[in-house]
């Protein structure tokens, strides 16, 4: 940590001012602000690019806020100023946030009850990649599917950022893993431990089905449209379909509300069926408003995932770390498909 990250005059920011294309973000400096009551400032080292953000952009996120606003969902970075309320020990020590909205800025003022600290031994990018990923990836795989041991999984996307963090977090769980990728990453796909396919193939649920004839003991889908419906046929007699976004209608014009609201009628259906089958859509902020319980959990979630990557058992994807002054081309490369990981923020 920098003495000029303690006493910074000034704060950095990207703002989202309305629907525009990646360069149409904006870099702002602000005046500085202290941590409220409660509050920690971090001094940003690393905010994550996801999928959120890319359908923020296009004013297809199912709750975001108006616009204009600072968009990052989540950061790792130094404690350097805190709050009224909050220990005097936490400053100079680095956490990680799951914030939704705001991290994208060299300053960021977060509740202290919503930090998770980030171990010495690991990278603040490495860390970054598996925050808003790795609690994801671990909560879909562990609190909703239940994977076990011998278990077949399929996780879409495999090389992206939850789904490249699915895949390592299956593979250690004991489970067998198929993933779909475009046919320039299945190498990398194949390196985390997964059997890629092209989901681009003719015919790609029956290649999907050769590789488990049973059927999957838990789909993971974030494609939704009428991916779901493939995924849903996939299942084992007692499987599990975890839906995790709606990433087919991205680019389609129109309500953000209404490809999720298609989608959540479709999984309540699902779920009224006597056949044993479990469909779920996956909110990382369900039970947010039990905000204790919500908190334990977050934390000890993304401790876990931390301690597995000090370890060594999981290898961090970054697919690229860009400056927050050119914020443009980082969403830009963001989106372009072109990448395995996620792309990272850096000061």
């Amino acid at each position: 940590m920098h003495e000029s990250q303690v006493n910074t005059p000034t704060v950095t920011e990207a703002v989202l001012p309305g629907v525009v294309e990646p360069e149409g973000i904006q870099v702002r400096t602000r005046p500085h602000r202290p941590a409220g009551p409660g509050q920690v400032v971090l001094a940003m080292e690393a905010a994550g690019v996801s999928f959120a953000e890319q359908q923020m952009r296009r004013g297809k996120y199912f709750d975001q806020p108006p616009f204009p606003f600072v968009p990052g969902y989540d950061l790792v970075g130094w404690a350097v100023d805190v709050g009224a309320g909050v220990p005097g020990d936490l400053l100079g020590r680095r956490f990680a946030a799951l914030t939704k909205t705001g991290a994208w800025a060299s300053h960021v003022a977060v509740e202290a009850g919503d930090l998770t600290e980030v171990p010495d031994a690991v990278d603040s990018a490495d860390a970054e990649t598996f925050v808003v990923n790795g609690i994801t990836a671990w909560q879909m795989l562990h609190r909703l599917a239940k994977v076990r041991p011998g278990h077949t999984v399929l996780v879409h996307g495999a090389n992206g950022g939850v789904g490249s963090t699915l895949v390592q977090l299956a593979r250690i769980a004991g489970a067998r893993v198929v993933g779909t990728a475009s046919a320039k990453h299945h190498d990398a796909v194949r390196a985390l431990g997964a059997a890629p396919v092209d989901y681009r193939a003719a015919g790609l649920a029956e290649q999907l089905r050769t590789h488990a004839p049973q059927g999957y003991d838990a789909v993971f889908d974030h494609v939704g449209g009428d991916s779901i419906v493939t995924s849903y046929d996939l299942l084992a007699a007692k499987g599990t379909l975890v839906s995790y976004g709606t990433a087919s209608t991205r680019d389609v014009q129109g309500s953000s509300k209404a490809p999720v609201l298609k989608l959540f009628a479709r999984l309540m259906l699902w779920n009224a069926l006597p056949n044993g089958k479990g469909a779920h859509f996956y909110n990382i902020w369900a039970g947010h408003r039990r905000r204790g319980t919500f908190r334990t959990r977050l934390r000890a979630d993304l401790t876990e995932v931390f301690a597995l990557l000090a370890a060594g058992a999981l290898a961090p994807q970054v697919a690229a770390r860009v400056p927050l002054t050119e914020v443009g081309e980082a969403v830009r490369l963001a989106e372009s498909g072109t990448v395995v990981g996620k792309v990272v923020l850096v000061p």
